[in-house]
């Protein structure tokens, strides 16, 4: 009877056992599962940024940005620039340095045109499309017979978005004109086009310097020794050859081309990703590869 009451025990004993350690199996494997469901809830990095860089690229393309309309010269490479408009905002202490945006202005912001050399049929044209325009008298350099200044008269046209482009980018970017244009002509067209002083500087011609490969190119380090939160859109590429991975070079605007959308259709929103940048030279050369691109022009670069 005693050796029964003993194997009795240990099956009790043994049964005791199992059931604690079913109950720990159990009690993991509710962990495990609470585990599994939080981390389905959020997408794996790597999948997250794939289907991200799809949808962005196929919903959401630049037109290309040629650099120079001339056909003695090569164009720098045609680029695809992905928007990338939902990045977050770096916090203040990340802005090491304010973002400034040169601007040129002829063929850029505006195109303008003597206006007795100024075609009817253009400008019928245009302002059938609803570009905005106005004149201007612009002194020039040249005297008349009796030694006062000449007064030339100036039909300038608006590239279409010109006031909201930089109504927009004002509110992230200091903004800065930077024109090979004379003073006496340049001058009275900003005050024009820039009632609401936006601009915190104006450079005309003297402000470029001459190289032994261009004349008037516009030397970045004028305004600061630090450019990597600088950046200069002009549709001549020679004009930022000092400073090539800071340039953008963008379509020339015309009179002929009154439903151009480069403004708020392209360079706005590359402006505002590079606004969230520490550097934008690293991004600016990936996009543009103006070094090698003045290379090709046989000017050595820069940078």
């Amino acid at each position: 009877m005693a050796e029964l009451t003993q194997a009795e025990m240990y099956s009790t004993r043994s049964l005791q056992v199992w059931r604690a350690l079913l109950n720990w199996l159990t009690f993991f494997y509710q962990i495990f599962a609470q585990i599994i469901t939080a981390v389905g809830q959020y997408p794996l990095l790597s999948s997250s940024f794939s289907s991200s860089s799809t949808t962005s690229t196929s919903t959401h393309r630049f037109k290309p940005l040629p650099g120079v309309d001339s056909t003695a010269i090569e164009p720098p490479a045609t680029v695809e620039i992905a928007a990338v408009l939902d990045s977050p905002v770096p916090a203040d202490e990340d802005r090491v340095k304010k973002f400034t945006v040169v601007l040129d202005l002829d063929e850029t912001l505006v195109c303008a045109y003597e206006t007795s050399s100024l075609p009817p049929s253009l400008r019928n044209q245009a302002t059938d499309a609803g570009l905005k325009w106005f004149e201007l008298e612009c002194v020039t350099s040249d005297k008349e017979c009796e030694g006062k200044p000449k007064i030339n008269y100036v039909t300038v046209f608006e590239r279409p978005g010109l006031q909201d482009f930089l109504n927009q980018l004002s509110e992230f970017a200091e903004l800065v004109l930077f024109t090979a244009g004379l003073e006496g002509y340049a001058r009275p067209l900003v005050d024009r086009i820039d009632v609401e002083n936006r601009f915190s500087l104006r450079l005309y011609r003297p402000s470029t310097i001459s190289t032994e490969y261009r004349e008037h190119v516009k030397d970045l380090s004028c305004l600061s020794t630090d450019l990597c939160r600088t950046v200069i859109v002009d549709n001549n590429p020679f004009s930022f050859l000092l400073q090539p991975v800071n340039g953008i070079p963008c379509i020339p605007f015309s009179a002929g081309q009154p439903h151009d959308t480069q403004l708020l259709d392209v360079l706005l929103p590359l402006l505002k990703h590079l606004s969230q940048q520490k550097d934008v030279r690293p991004i600016l050369y990936d996009r543009f590869h103006m070094p090698e691109w003045f290379q090709k022009q046989g000017i050595p670069s820069s940078s």
